[in-house]
């Protein structure tokens, strides 16, 4: 008897990405390429290795930050706190500057890490929405680093603290080093740790991954210690790098850059799989924009306007299409 084939014809075929696949996909490489091309056309010594450290220099800030709100944003949360971390690290670093680096950084990274404690406690056991919370604690927290240092700009000498800003090993910045190593090992233990799958569950669906086992509230409040400790160490930076402590101006809108990163980066809104190296990319996105525009003596303004246009492209291109 000959032998039927019941074999679909479209087995062992490879999935070809449709044209939406292909634009989330690319579409973030693409238009740093095109920046990046138009930069070079138009910016006096834009491709000098000086100008691309300082770009990366002035990212990092918001790529720490960006890395812990995308842990956030990967449960189905958001952090608005992170800038007010950031004051509150630059005046708490600057009252420790009788020790040395290591303790600085300790202790600051400690006290930062308590404000992302309260927000996990109260979002996690006490059930209030991650916004309220942390819009409240953006205002509070900026308010008690200025209640800190009464208003005023706090300026310091510490070299050694200075180089966590400052320094250069080799021709490369400190905080760009700092900024890659973190991603790195975020992204390790994303990829191949159980935290990365608990993240993704608990973003994907809450329900389910507590009947699958997964200490929710737990998870919930270590992902945002970790935003706080992230945005703690941007704050430092910063600190170091003016050899100042601005409680007014340290971190201010970062959440909204950090947001943007990480939106842009493909890590959806409503929760699930986190893209550090997209949040990366997010974040080198607009730091070209911003450099773009400084550089160029065109108004910061306008840098504005493109980012928010970014941000809606965006998440119109992760929008679930409905039929």
């Amino acid at each position: 008897m000959r032998e039927v084939n019941i074999t679909s014809p479209e087995v062992g075929k490879e999935h070809t990405p449709s044209i939406g696949e292909f634009v989330k996909r690319y579409a973030l490489p693409f238009f740093i390429i095109t920046l990046v091309a138009l930069n070079i056309v138009i910016t006096n010594n834009f491709l000098a290795t000086e100008t691309l450290w300082n770009i990366l220099l002035h990212v990092s800030t918001t790529a720490l930050v960006a890395i812990g709100m995308t842990l956030v944003i990967a449960t189905g949360g958001i952090d608005l706190s992170v800038g007010a971390v950031m004051a509150i690290s630059g005046v708490i670093s600057t009252f420790l500057l009788d020790y040395n680096v290591f303790v600085i950084i300790f202790i600051t990274l400690l006290v930062c890490s308590f404000v992302g404690l309260i927000n996990g406690v109260v979002i996690s056991y006490v059930g209030v929405q991650p916004i309220i919370i942390t819009l409240a604690m953006m205002i509070a927290g900026r308010g008690i680093a200025q209640v800190l240092t009464d208003g005023y700009l706090v300026s310091f000498s510490h070299p050694s603290f200075e180089t966590l800003g400052k320094g250069m090993i080799g021709s490369i910045p400190v905080p760009v080093i700092v900024m890659f190593l973190i991603a790195i090992l975020v992204y390790i233990a994303l990829r191949y740790m159980a935290f990365g799958r608990y993240v993704e569950a608990l973003g994907d669906n809450e329900s389910a991954a507590h009947l699958a086992g997964i200490n929710v509230k737990k998870m919930k409040l270590f992902v945002y210690v970790l935003s706080a400790a992230l945005a703690a160490l941007a704050g430092m930076i910063e600190t170091a790098r003016l050899a100042a402590a601005d409680a007014t101006r340290i971190g201010e809108l970062i959440e909204m850059d950090a947001i943007a990163a990480v939106v842009v980066g493909g890590t959806l809104m409503t929760g699930g799989k986190p893209r550090i190296w997209g949040t990366i990319l997010g974040a080198i996105l607009m730091g070209i924009i911003t450099a773009t525009f400084n550089m160029n003596n065109i108004p910061y303004s306008y840098s504005l306007v493109i980012k928010a246009i970014l941000i809606v492209g965006a998440i119109y291109l992760q929008r679930e299409k409905k039929f």
